[in-house]
């Protein structure tokens, strides 16, 4: 396994790409989507081991939906089960994800309640859907602070993770380990997923921009909300179909299984 230093441009490449694969299997790939956003609002539903249990398996959920686009790139008709690959591929992996999974549990729990510091747990509360988001809220000097914190603690969190699913499944590699190649192939891509990143908050603007404004000629004001909520999860199928193609260009996959 190889990593591959790709340039800046291949960041806009891979939303062009996230986007094509989607429309070329959207309702698979919708579907696949929906699924997933179904079982983690499920699973956040039941009382106390539920939303632990859901950031557990956003790993092995996360390259489950690039297993689905790694088949609709390729021409394939990408079916529901791939979504739970993971778990299929044997106990090895499945384990090798499990222990992913409760990382990444860990160390979004650290993120979360370390922004109590800030606001002695406010934007923790409304978070976790124990308080409702208030105007009062919104304006609090220290509930803003505890946001900008959260953002800029979940980046890392997020870089660490970025690979490690696909490299635990796909390349046999240790969780531990896929961390740091992870985090080493986003830093070594820096530019790439920076205009990635970009591109993706200009398409998501510019497509609430003119939601927003179909909807208030179509229905007022008080359609925006009705029609922007799906635009949202649009986008957001959209987004996770691109991001396999930053794996694949970040990595040599000549040594990929193929669970």
């Amino acid at each position: 396994m190889r990593l591959h230093i790709v340039p800046a441009r291949q960041g806009i490449q891979w939303v062009k790409l996230g986007i094509q694969t989607f429309f070329r299997q959207p309702m698979a790939m919708a579907g696949q989507f929906f699924l997933f956003m179904a079982v983690m609002s499920l699973l956040g539903m039941v009382p106390v081991l539920g939303p632990l249990v859901a950031i557990v398996l956003i790993p092995a959920a996360t390259v489950g939906l690039m297993a689905a686009t790694r088949e609709a790139s390729a021409g394939r008709f990408p079916m529901p089960g791939l979504l739970i690959s993971a778990f299929r591929a044997g106990a090895g992996p499945a384990r090798s994800m499990l222990i992913l999974g409760c990382m990444y549990a860990a160390g979004f729990a650290l993120v979360l309640s370390s922004t109590a510091l800030a606001d002695g747990g406010k934007f923790m509360q409304v978070y976790l859907g124990n308080a409702a988001l208030t105007e009062e809220l919104v304006t609090d000097n220290s509930f803003m602070v505890a946001s900008l914190m959260f953002t800029a603690l979940y980046l890392p969190l997020n870089l660490l993770f970025w690979h490690a699913p696909a490299l635990v499944l796909w390349h046999g590699v240790a969780p531990v380990k896929s961390l740091f190649f992870s985090l080493v192939a986003c830093f070594r891509n820096f530019w790439a997923l920076t205009l990635y990143s970009l591109a993706w908050t200009l398409v998501a603007l510019a497509l609430f921009l003119l939601v927003a404004s179909v909807a208030a000629m179509i229905g007022g004001p008080q359609a925006i909300p009705a029609m922007l909520y799906p635009m949202g999860l649009l986008i957001a199928a959209m987004f996770f179909t691109s991001i396999y193609f930053t794996f694949r260009d970040s990595f040599d996959l000549g040594a990929e299984t193929n669970p």
